[in-house]
């Protein structure tokens, strides 16, 4: 048996969308205000700025097939592209190599490997939670607070994300073709939601430099148990010169380039 060979049947795949089986997660989820000017200056065209406002997500998964939970956490801002509000994702850190191809490769998620803490110690309010996102050894993002209130898991919500698929030429100077521009819509199933008094650290780091959007006020820190789907539409290309000054977002070395000298 040579499993390398071309395949001779289709393996399942997996279906992330609404008819696809139910996984539950759970998640932290914190929104904060920050500089409109810093939000701004992050977003490649076509997206534009709205609310001046980040989202971090941090998330503990049971996959099927998984031995050990994954790990995930999420850092983007809020923009639109028309009428159509939703994040723009500066940062997806996964704790398996899977779940960052998968993302990477399908939609344009900026995945990188990582970790992910999420704690729950205790019942109900007064229950502590503890969010961390880590990567090349700095703890990028720290959520700390008690439950503060039980709520109604409400109806099934949802959101919009937007990426850009693109590869690097191998000849250099440019990408192999003009990026190709993602819609992914999101649903939310809860069937636990609680709000929590929490803090909101960012740390800096060279790599990933969370730290330059400042957390000014933390407006509302949520943990649910929830149910998740994910579908992504190609709405079209972008030219390739409106993308390349942002790469540096997708690689570590050109991000190390343009981090502060070490005083």
């Amino acid at each position: 048996m040579n499993r390398y060979a071309a395949l001779t049947h289709e393996p399942e795949p997996v279906d992330l969308g609404p008819d696809g089986p139910k996984m539950w997660s759970f998640n932290l989820v914190a929104h904060y205000t920050s500089d409109a000017d810093a939000i701004a200056a992050v977003l490649p065209r076509p997206l534009e700025p709205t609310e001046p406002i980040v989202r971090v997500n941090m998330a503990r998964v049971d996959m099927p097939g998984m031995t050990e939970p994954l790990q995930a956490g999420t850092f983007s801002v809020a923009c639109r592209h028309g009428d159509v509000h939703g994040y723009y994702d500066l940062l997806m850190i996964m704790s398996t190599e899977s779940a960052v191809v998968g993302g990477r490769e399908t939609f344009g998620e900026p995945k990188k490997i990582g970790n992910v803490r999420l704690e729950h110690l205790g019942e109900g309010v007064g229950a502590e939670v503890v969010g961390v996102m880590t990567r090349a050894g700095v703890d990028l993002v720290e959520i700390r607070g008690r439950v503060a209130e039980v709520l109604d898991p409400g109806p099934v919500t949802e959101r919009f994300a937007f990426y850009y698929k693109f590869l690097l030429d191998p000849q250099g100077g440019g990408f192999d073709h003009d990026p190709t521009f993602v819609h992914v819509h999101r649903t939310q199933e809860n069937r636990l939601a609680e709000r929590v008094d929490a803090t909101v650290t960012l740390r800096d780091s060279a790599v990933d430099p969370l730290a330059d959007l400042p957390v000014h006020d933390v407006l509302d820190v949520v943990f649910t148990e929830n149910h998740q789907t994910q579908t992504g539409t190609i709405v079209g290309t972008v030219p390739g010169e409106w993308l390349w000054p942002f790469r540096h977002q997708r690689y570590d070395g050109l991000m190390a380039r343009l981090a502060p000298a070490a005083r």
